[in-house]
Protein backbone atom coordinates (compact mmCIF):
# COMPACT_ATOMS: atom_id res chain seq x y z
CA UNK A 1 0.00 0.00 0.00
CA UNK A 2 1.08 3.57 -0.69
CA UNK A 3 0.18 6.79 1.09
CA UNK A 4 -2.63 8.59 -0.71
CA UNK A 5 -2.15 12.20 -1.81
CA UNK A 6 -5.39 14.06 -2.46
CA UNK A 7 -5.37 16.95 -4.91
CA UNK A 8 -8.71 18.73 -5.63
CA UNK A 9 -7.53 19.66 -9.12
CA UNK A 10 -7.12 15.97 -9.94
CA UNK A 11 -10.41 14.79 -8.43
CA UNK A 12 -14.10 14.51 -9.28
CA UNK A 13 -16.84 13.47 -6.86
CA UNK A 14 -19.77 11.60 -8.46
CA UNK A 15 -22.87 11.67 -6.25
CA UNK A 16 -26.10 9.71 -6.33
CA UNK A 17 -28.39 12.29 -4.66
CA UNK A 18 -31.30 9.88 -4.17
CA UNK A 19 -29.30 7.20 -2.30
CA UNK A 20 -30.36 6.45 1.28
CA UNK A 21 -33.74 8.17 0.89
CA UNK A 22 -32.31 11.35 -0.68
CA UNK A 23 -29.65 11.82 1.98
CA UNK A 24 -27.57 14.15 -0.22
CA UNK A 25 -30.54 16.45 -0.71
CA UNK A 26 -31.92 16.18 2.85
CA UNK A 27 -28.69 16.77 4.77
CA UNK A 28 -27.76 20.30 3.71
CA UNK A 29 -25.01 20.75 6.30
CA UNK A 30 -23.44 17.43 5.42
CA UNK A 31 -23.64 18.26 1.71
CA UNK A 32 -21.90 21.59 2.26
CA UNK A 33 -19.30 20.00 4.51
CA UNK A 34 -18.40 17.46 1.82
CA UNK A 35 -18.27 20.10 -0.90
CA UNK A 36 -16.12 22.44 1.20
CA UNK A 37 -13.81 19.63 2.26
CA UNK A 38 -13.22 18.14 -1.17
CA UNK A 39 -13.01 21.46 -3.05
CA UNK A 40 -13.26 19.53 -6.31
CA UNK A 41 -15.78 19.11 -9.12
CA UNK A 42 -19.07 17.60 -7.88
CA UNK A 43 -21.35 15.80 -10.34
CA UNK A 44 -24.90 14.88 -9.26
CA UNK A 45 -26.13 11.86 -11.19
CA UNK A 46 -29.91 11.39 -11.39
CA UNK A 47 -29.58 9.22 -14.47
CA UNK A 48 -29.69 5.50 -15.18
CA UNK A 49 -26.92 2.94 -14.68
CA UNK A 50 -25.37 3.32 -18.14
CA UNK A 51 -25.13 7.09 -17.72
CA UNK A 52 -23.35 6.69 -14.37
CA UNK A 53 -20.88 4.25 -15.96
CA UNK A 54 -20.26 6.59 -18.88
CA UNK A 55 -19.79 9.61 -16.60
CA UNK A 56 -17.24 7.70 -14.52
CA UNK A 57 -15.47 6.52 -17.68
CA UNK A 58 -15.14 10.05 -19.05
CA UNK A 59 -14.00 11.49 -15.73
CA UNK A 60 -11.39 8.74 -15.37
CA UNK A 61 -9.85 9.86 -18.65
CA UNK A 62 -8.98 13.25 -17.17
CA UNK A 63 -8.87 12.78 -13.36
CA UNK A 64 -6.61 10.75 -11.09
CA UNK A 65 -9.13 10.49 -8.24
CA UNK A 66 -12.81 9.59 -8.46
CA UNK A 67 -14.86 9.88 -5.26
CA UNK A 68 -18.06 7.82 -5.29
CA UNK A 69 -20.83 9.07 -2.98
CA UNK A 70 -23.78 6.69 -2.86
CA UNK A 71 -24.74 3.08 -2.21
CA UNK A 72 -23.30 -0.18 -3.48
CA UNK A 73 -25.06 0.21 -6.83
CA UNK A 74 -23.57 3.64 -7.45
CA UNK A 75 -20.12 2.49 -6.35
CA UNK A 76 -20.33 -0.58 -8.62
CA UNK A 77 -21.33 1.50 -11.64
CA UNK A 78 -18.49 3.95 -11.02
CA UNK A 79 -16.03 1.05 -10.72
CA UNK A 80 -17.29 -0.26 -14.06
CA UNK A 81 -16.67 3.16 -15.61
CA UNK A 82 -13.14 3.31 -14.25
CA UNK A 83 -12.37 -0.15 -15.65
CA UNK A 84 -13.96 0.70 -19.00
CA UNK A 85 -11.78 3.81 -19.27
CA UNK A 86 -8.65 1.66 -19.45
CA UNK A 87 -7.06 3.89 -16.80
CA UNK A 88 -7.58 1.78 -13.67
CA UNK A 89 -3.83 1.81 -13.02
CA UNK A 90 -3.81 5.63 -12.99
CA UNK A 91 -7.15 6.28 -11.23
CA UNK A 92 -7.84 5.93 -7.51
CA UNK A 93 -11.31 5.47 -6.03
CA UNK A 94 -12.47 7.05 -2.80
CA UNK A 95 -15.78 6.06 -1.22
CA UNK A 96 -18.39 7.95 0.82
CA UNK A 97 -21.34 5.63 1.44
CA UNK A 98 -24.92 6.91 1.49
CA UNK A 99 -26.72 3.67 0.72
CA UNK A 100 -28.16 0.93 2.91
CA UNK A 101 -26.16 -2.02 1.56
CA UNK A 102 -22.54 -0.99 2.20
CA UNK A 103 -20.93 -4.27 1.09
CA UNK A 104 -17.92 -2.51 -0.44
CA UNK A 105 -17.46 -0.11 2.47
CA UNK A 106 -17.65 -2.79 5.14
CA UNK A 107 -15.36 -5.23 3.34
CA UNK A 108 -12.74 -2.51 2.83
CA UNK A 109 -12.91 -1.13 6.37
CA UNK A 110 -14.00 2.32 5.17
CA UNK A 111 -15.93 4.26 7.86
CA UNK A 112 -19.69 4.59 7.46
CA UNK A 113 -19.66 8.11 8.89
CA UNK A 114 -19.22 10.55 5.99
CA UNK A 115 -16.80 12.85 7.84
CA UNK A 116 -14.59 9.94 8.83
CA UNK A 117 -14.80 8.58 5.27
CA UNK A 118 -13.52 11.96 4.05
CA UNK A 119 -10.63 11.73 6.48
CA UNK A 120 -9.80 8.34 4.97
CA UNK A 121 -9.79 9.87 1.48
CA UNK A 122 -7.37 12.57 2.65
CA UNK A 123 -5.15 10.47 4.92
CA UNK A 124 -5.67 6.81 3.95
CA UNK A 125 -3.53 4.39 1.99
CA UNK A 126 -3.95 3.43 -1.65
CA UNK A 127 -4.24 -0.30 -2.16
CA UNK A 128 -4.99 -2.53 -5.14
CA UNK A 129 -7.97 -4.87 -4.94
CA UNK A 130 -9.29 -7.74 -7.05
CA UNK A 131 -12.64 -7.79 -8.81
CA UNK A 132 -14.92 -10.46 -10.26
CA UNK A 133 -15.09 -10.31 -14.05
CA UNK A 134 -18.47 -11.61 -15.23
CA UNK A 135 -18.05 -11.60 -18.98
CA UNK A 136 -16.89 -7.97 -18.92
CA UNK A 137 -18.99 -6.77 -15.97
CA UNK A 138 -17.10 -5.98 -12.77
CA UNK A 139 -18.39 -7.06 -9.36
CA UNK A 140 -17.43 -7.36 -5.72
CA UNK A 141 -19.99 -10.10 -5.13
CA UNK A 142 -22.34 -12.23 -7.19
CA UNK A 143 -24.62 -15.24 -6.86
CA UNK A 144 -26.59 -17.75 -8.88
CA UNK A 145 -29.86 -19.17 -7.61
CA UNK A 146 -32.09 -18.08 -4.74
CA UNK A 147 -30.72 -14.61 -3.93
CA UNK A 148 -30.63 -13.76 -7.63
CA UNK A 149 -34.33 -14.64 -7.84
CA UNK A 150 -34.95 -12.35 -4.86
CA UNK A 151 -33.07 -9.52 -6.62
CA UNK A 152 -35.20 -10.09 -9.71
CA UNK A 153 -38.41 -10.03 -7.65
CA UNK A 154 -37.41 -6.85 -5.85
CA UNK A 155 -37.02 -5.05 -9.18
CA UNK A 156 -40.58 -6.02 -10.07
CA UNK A 157 -42.25 -4.42 -7.03
CA UNK A 158 -39.76 -1.51 -6.80
CA UNK A 159 -39.95 -1.15 -3.01
CA UNK A 160 -36.52 0.19 -2.00
CA UNK A 161 -34.11 -0.81 0.74
CA UNK A 162 -34.28 -3.57 3.32
CA UNK A 163 -38.08 -3.75 3.26
CA UNK A 164 -38.02 -4.46 -0.46
CA UNK A 165 -35.57 -7.31 0.02
CA UNK A 166 -37.56 -8.82 2.88
CA UNK A 167 -40.78 -8.74 0.89
CA UNK A 168 -39.10 -10.25 -2.15
CA UNK A 169 -37.48 -12.96 -0.02
CA UNK A 170 -40.87 -14.58 0.53
CA UNK A 171 -40.53 -16.28 -2.86
CA UNK A 172 -37.73 -18.49 -1.50
CA UNK A 173 -40.28 -20.95 -0.10
CA UNK A 174 -41.30 -21.81 -3.67
CA UNK A 175 -37.80 -22.06 -5.14
CA UNK A 176 -36.40 -25.48 -6.06
CA UNK A 177 -32.80 -26.55 -6.23
CA UNK A 178 -31.36 -26.52 -9.75
CA UNK A 179 -28.96 -28.88 -11.51
CA UNK A 180 -25.54 -27.33 -12.10
CA UNK A 181 -22.56 -28.46 -14.14
CA UNK A 182 -19.60 -26.70 -12.55
CA UNK A 183 -16.01 -26.39 -13.79
CA UNK A 184 -13.48 -24.91 -11.35
CA UNK A 185 -10.07 -23.85 -12.67
CA UNK A 186 -6.70 -23.17 -11.01
CA UNK A 187 -7.95 -23.46 -7.47
CA UNK A 188 -7.43 -24.72 -3.96
CA UNK A 189 -9.64 -26.72 -1.62
CA UNK A 190 -10.20 -25.97 2.07
CA UNK A 191 -7.69 -28.71 2.88
CA UNK A 192 -5.03 -26.89 0.85
CA UNK A 193 -5.09 -29.19 -2.18
CA UNK A 194 -4.23 -27.32 -5.38
CA UNK A 195 -5.85 -28.37 -8.65
CA UNK A 196 -5.84 -27.27 -12.29
CA UNK A 197 -9.44 -28.27 -12.97
CA UNK A 198 -12.25 -29.79 -10.97
CA UNK A 199 -15.68 -30.67 -12.41
CA UNK A 200 -18.80 -31.11 -10.28
CA UNK A 201 -22.41 -32.03 -10.97
CA UNK A 202 -24.57 -30.74 -8.11
CA UNK A 203 -28.12 -29.79 -7.28
CA UNK A 204 -27.90 -26.38 -5.62
CA UNK A 205 -30.17 -23.85 -4.01
CA UNK A 206 -27.52 -21.15 -4.18
CA UNK A 207 -23.98 -20.48 -5.39
CA UNK A 208 -22.17 -17.46 -3.91
CA UNK A 209 -19.16 -15.89 -5.64
CA UNK A 210 -17.37 -13.37 -3.45
CA UNK A 211 -14.50 -10.91 -3.40
CA UNK A 212 -16.09 -8.75 -0.73
CA UNK A 213 -17.05 -10.73 2.38
CA UNK A 214 -20.41 -9.03 2.59
CA UNK A 215 -23.61 -8.75 0.62
CA UNK A 216 -25.90 -5.86 1.55
CA UNK A 217 -27.09 -5.04 5.06
CA UNK A 218 -23.94 -6.50 6.69
CA UNK A 219 -24.79 -10.05 5.57
CA UNK A 220 -21.47 -11.92 5.86
CA UNK A 221 -22.26 -14.06 2.83
CA UNK A 222 -18.65 -14.96 1.92
CA UNK A 223 -16.74 -15.03 5.24
CA UNK A 224 -13.57 -16.48 3.70
CA UNK A 225 -13.40 -14.01 0.81
CA UNK A 226 -10.42 -11.68 0.70
CA UNK A 227 -10.45 -8.55 -1.42
CA UNK A 228 -6.85 -8.97 -2.59
CA UNK A 229 -5.92 -12.68 -2.37
CA UNK A 230 -6.08 -13.32 -6.12
CA UNK A 231 -8.95 -15.84 -5.96
CA UNK A 232 -12.69 -16.01 -6.40
CA UNK A 233 -14.34 -17.32 -3.24
CA UNK A 234 -16.98 -19.96 -4.08
CA UNK A 235 -19.60 -21.39 -1.69
CA UNK A 236 -22.00 -24.04 -2.97
CA UNK A 237 -25.26 -24.48 -1.03
CA UNK A 238 -26.68 -27.96 -1.61
CA UNK A 239 -29.39 -27.49 1.01
CA UNK A 240 -33.07 -26.99 0.19
CA UNK A 241 -35.09 -23.87 0.90
CA UNK A 242 -36.36 -24.95 4.34
CA UNK A 243 -32.94 -25.60 5.85
CA UNK A 244 -31.57 -22.50 4.11
CA UNK A 245 -34.22 -20.27 5.70
CA UNK A 246 -34.10 -21.95 9.13
CA UNK A 247 -30.32 -21.55 9.14
CA UNK A 248 -30.38 -17.98 7.87
CA UNK A 249 -29.30 -16.37 11.19
CA UNK A 250 -26.13 -18.50 11.02
CA UNK A 251 -25.85 -17.77 7.30
CA UNK A 252 -26.09 -14.02 8.00
CA UNK A 253 -23.21 -14.29 10.48
CA UNK A 254 -21.10 -16.33 8.07
CA UNK A 255 -21.25 -19.52 10.15
CA UNK A 256 -23.58 -21.80 8.15
CA UNK A 257 -21.25 -21.47 5.15
CA UNK A 258 -18.71 -23.66 6.98
CA UNK A 259 -21.02 -26.67 6.44
CA UNK A 260 -21.15 -26.18 2.64
CA UNK A 261 -18.72 -26.99 -0.18
CA UNK A 262 -16.16 -24.19 -0.59
CA UNK A 263 -13.33 -23.45 -3.02
CA UNK A 264 -10.89 -20.69 -4.00
CA UNK A 265 -10.45 -20.53 -7.79
CA UNK A 266 -9.21 -18.27 -10.58
CA UNK A 267 -12.06 -19.18 -12.93
CA UNK A 268 -15.56 -20.64 -12.61
CA UNK A 269 -17.85 -21.87 -15.40
CA UNK A 270 -21.43 -22.88 -14.53
CA UNK A 271 -23.96 -24.50 -16.84
CA UNK A 272 -27.64 -25.17 -16.24
CA UNK A 273 -31.08 -24.22 -17.47
CA UNK A 274 -32.27 -20.60 -17.07
CA UNK A 275 -30.00 -20.00 -14.08
CA UNK A 276 -30.69 -16.59 -12.46
CA UNK A 277 -27.59 -14.42 -11.89
CA UNK A 278 -27.13 -11.29 -9.77
CA UNK A 279 -24.07 -9.12 -9.27
CA UNK A 280 -23.54 -6.25 -6.81
CA UNK A 281 -27.17 -6.80 -5.71
CA UNK A 282 -28.51 -6.21 -9.23
CA UNK A 283 -30.27 -8.86 -11.31
CA UNK A 284 -28.19 -9.64 -14.39
CA UNK A 285 -30.06 -12.23 -16.44
CA UNK A 286 -31.03 -15.87 -16.78
CA UNK A 287 -28.22 -17.90 -18.27
CA UNK A 288 -27.63 -21.44 -19.48
CA UNK A 289 -23.88 -20.88 -19.13
CA UNK A 290 -21.87 -18.15 -17.45
CA UNK A 291 -18.17 -17.60 -16.74
CA UNK A 292 -16.62 -15.82 -13.75
CA UNK A 293 -12.93 -14.89 -13.74
CA UNK A 294 -10.67 -13.17 -11.26
CA UNK A 295 -9.38 -9.74 -12.28
CA UNK A 296 -6.32 -9.45 -10.05
CA UNK A 297 -5.28 -6.06 -8.66
CA UNK A 298 -7.84 -4.47 -10.97
CA UNK A 299 -8.60 -1.30 -9.02
CA UNK A 300 -6.87 1.23 -6.78
CA UNK A 301 -8.90 2.00 -3.64
CA UNK A 302 -8.25 4.62 -0.98
CA UNK A 303 -8.87 2.96 2.38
Amino acid sequence: MNKNIFSPEEATCIVNPIAARNKWKRRKRLREYIKNSLQCEIIDIYLEKENIIETARKQSLKRKIIVAAGGDGTIAHIIQGIIDSGRANETRLGIITFGSGNAFRKSLGIPKNAKRALKTIFEGETRKIDLIDIEGKMAGFASIGATARVSQKKLQHKIPGLLGHLLASRIMVNLPRNDYEIDLYDGVTDSGEHFEKKSLNLRLFECVIGKTRYFGYSWKAAPQARIDDGYLDITLFETGWLKYLISFPLNYLGLFQRTQKHFKVKKLVIRGENLPVQYNGEFLDQKDEITFKIRQQALKIIS
